[in-house]
């Protein structure tokens, strides 16, 4: 298989996409906990708690989403170095590790939207109740 510049270019704009859909996710979840501290500070109440486990297990998904994204795309880049030298085996074998990267965000992902609705599944118990 021959890999040239454009092949892990093509990884840049979906590695940003998905950074940005990780981020907005993220930034959902900070606007959740901080009203969620609020909520249990005035009246505190045991589903908070459940809630709050949740949340703090799906912020770090999201925190190992990126940072493995993160890695994907600096893997791209080097990629890139190595086939600009010339290195165009090591440009394989990089450009590979950069796909795994990205495989192993996505698959965090999964678990973390899997989580999502966990969450909103302690409010539907609460609201049976």
């Amino acid at each position: 298989m021959q890999i040239d510049f454009t092949t892990p270019a093509l990884l840049f704009s979906t590695i940003s996409l998905l950074l940005l859909a990780y981020t907005n996710r993220f930034l959902g979840l900070a606007n959740i906990i901080r009203k969620l501290h609020a909520d249990h500070t005035e009246t505190p109440n045991q589903v908070y708690v459940a809630e709050i486990r949740n949340l703090r297990r799906r912020v770090y998904l999201i925190r190992d989403m990126q940072t493995l994204g993160v890695g994907s795309l600096l893997a791209c880049t080097v990629c890139m170095g190595a086939l600009f030298l010339g290195w165009g085996e090591v440009g394989k074998w990089i450009f590979g590790g950069s796909l795994l990267l990205m495989a192993a965000s996505l698959g965090i992902s999964i678990v973390e939207i899997r989580m999502s609705v966990g969450a909103l599944d302690i409010h539907l118990k609460e609201m049976e109740q």
